[in-house]
Formats: structure tokens, sequence, C-alpha cells
């Protein structure tokens, strides 16, 4: 099972700045090349002062230009709101910017906020997505493309310049049917259950697995990616600290995932949760090193390829640091295919 690090973006106050938010992203990147992390990720969000990072692709070039191995994921670019005959070359450019090293992750969008704004409504996100992401690989594997559909219509064209090798995707999906949808055309899937339950997680780790079966040859070497809330702990005290950030986070996560989608001055307001405080800790992996290995091992064993882990929900940037440290040296080395290793 490999480990990516997923790079969590979190505003908490404008106070912090951009500058300051975006310093703290490269240099978990940079330590997370330095650890022998498989990957580290990039969210895309806008407007919202969560997994704020407007422009993914010009972050990964940033990241490649600071690291030598690792490789780097968006997680995920939202397709509706972008125009594909543009972004086709924005991932090729990027793509040649980092050497090889992208991993394109796409998706149709999560806050109706954000979309809705930006002129897709949510509930046109999904059919959108569809054929966008049709056009997108059309554009990215053949010349001379053409278009007739809801959303596209275009003459003959050739994206320019051409790619230099086939560009890695992952399609973005939470419900099991949707995930079973993509991993049955022999794509790879990115999923997360959020802090939703361990039996949740094994529904959609199911879809895929039987999404990949009927897809048969087309299938071989398509992943499934996992992301997890996950925090390897200093003790259970620290881990105590770190649910209640979480779940302070999640206030205002849900309030543009699942709810009103209340915003004020670009910062969405903390709105009561129902899900509480130890459901939240039964549900995410924040615990001490020994724990977290137990609890990873069950996901081994699932069959999940790799585990996106993100922990960063308001912590202090040295907090982070030392995190990431601790993983790699007290957690990592348990999983054989994890490559980590405890650096000075």
């Amino acid at each position: 099972m490999d480990f990516n690090y997923f790079l969590t973006s979190y505003l908490p106050t404008k106070e912090y700045g951009g500058e300051r938010l975006y310093s703290d992203m490269v240099e978990q990147a940079v330590l997370a090349d330095r650890l022998g992390f498989r990957s580290v990720s990039i969210p895309e969000h806008h407007l919202v002062n969560v997994l704020l990072v407007p422009s993914p692709l010009q972050l990964a070039v940033k990241i490649a230009a600071l690291t030598s191995r690792v490789e780097i994921a968006t997680a995920i670019v939202v397709l509706p709101i972008r125009d594909m005959r543009v972004f086709a070359g924005e991932v090729v450019q990027a793509d040649i910017l980092c050497k090889g090293r992208l991993t394109l992750g796409v998706g149709r969008g999560a806050f109706a906020y954000e979309v809705d704004r930006l002129g897709t409504p949510i509930a046109e996100t999904r059919q959108k997505f569809d054929e966008s992401f049709d056009v997108l690989c059309a554009l990215l594997s053949r010349e001379e493309v053409s278009w007739d559909g809801k959303y596209y219509r275009f003459d003959p064209i050739t994206v320019m310049p051409r790619p230099v090798r086939p560009i890695p995707m992952m399609v973005a999906a939470m419900a099991p049917e949707a995930i079973y949808s993509a991993a049955s055309r022999g794509l790879s899937v990115q999923t997360t259950p959020l802090q939703e339950s361990h039996s949740v997680l094994l529904e959609q780790v199911d879809a895929f697995k039987r999404g990949k079966a009927a897809a048969g040859e087309k299938g071989r070497g398509s992943r499934l990616s996992l992301q997890r809330v996950a925090y390897a702990a200093r003790d259970e005290a620290d881990a105590k600290r770190c649910i209640a950030l979480i779940h302070d986070y999640y206030k205002r996560f849900d309030n543009v995932f699942s709810g009103p989608g209340s915003v004020r001055n670009g910062l969405i307001e903390a709105l009561p949760r129902k899900q509480t405080i130890e459901e939240l800790t039964r549900n995410v992996l924040v615990c001490p090193p020994g724990e977290l290995v137990d609890r990873l091992g069950a996901y081994e064993e699932a069959g999940i390829d790799e585990v996106i882990l993100s922990g960063g929900f308001g912590q202090s940037q040295a907090e982070m640091l030392e995190m990431m440290h601790r993983f790699a040296s007290d957690v990592a080395p348990h999983f054989a295919r994890s490559g980590l290793t405890a650096v000075a």
C-alpha cells in the first residue's frame, strides 16, 4: 500500500494570509519528497477558505521545481467550470514542466456555493463533467478533434503542444455506483468516505473491485486511491486536541458540502454538526502511531492501492512537519511498499 500526502490548504483566518498558506504547503510537499511519500495531492477550490488552491496545476509546477522524485496529483481539478479546449493545453504544459510526474485527478466539484457562482449549477455538474471528460480525453489523445454535444460544439482543432506521454488520469467519485461506473471503464479512481464510518469505506472499495473486474483487461492498471483524515499523534492527548480541531473544521466543510452554503467575505460560517466528536473519533485515523499502524492494516487488507493522508486542520506548521516525520519513522515502515524513511 502506498501513501500520498494531501496538502489540505486550510486558511482558518484571513490574517494568516495566502503567502504563508502556500509557503506551508510547498514546505510540506518538499518534506514529503524527502521522506519518500509516493505522491502529494493538491486540492482545488475557489471563493472559500477550505481546500483553497485556485490553480492546482500552477502549484504542481512549483512543487515539481523544488522536488526530485515525488509524484504530484490533483485531487481534484473541477472540469465543469473550465473550457477543455484551453485546459487540455494547460495540462500538457504542466506535465512537461513537472517532467512527467503529474497525475491528473478530475471531478465534477463538490460545493454548490462554488460551482453555482462560477456559472454551472450543481445539478448540471454530473452531465457537464461526463462530456467535459470525454472532450479532454479526445483532445489529449488525438489530433484534429471536432465535437457536437450539449456543452461543446467546435470544428476540428489540435491542442498544442502535443503530450510527450499518456498523462495518467484518475476520476473522483464517492457514491458506490459512480465508483463502479468509472472502474468498469478501466479508469483509476479517487474516493473518500470523508468522516463517515469504516463500513462506508468498505462499500466504496467493493464498488471499485467489482468495476475493475467488469473492466477485464482494460482495467488491469487501474488503481484505487482513498483519502482519509489521518494524523499520527504524539499521544492520546495530542489526538484528542486534533480531533477537536477537525470537528471544528467540519462545521465549515459540511456547510458548503451538504448544507446551506453560508459564506461571508470568503469565510465559511461554522454551523452546528449532527455528528458527535465521539463518532468522528471512531471514523477518522487520528491516534498515536501504534494504533494507526493497526488501523491502516485494515485498509491494506481491504486492497486499497493508495491511502491519501489528510491531516492539516488548523495545527501549526511545526506540528504538521513533526507529524510527517513521525509517520515516516513510526508508521510507514510497517507497510512494505510505502518506501518512506525517517530523515534528519
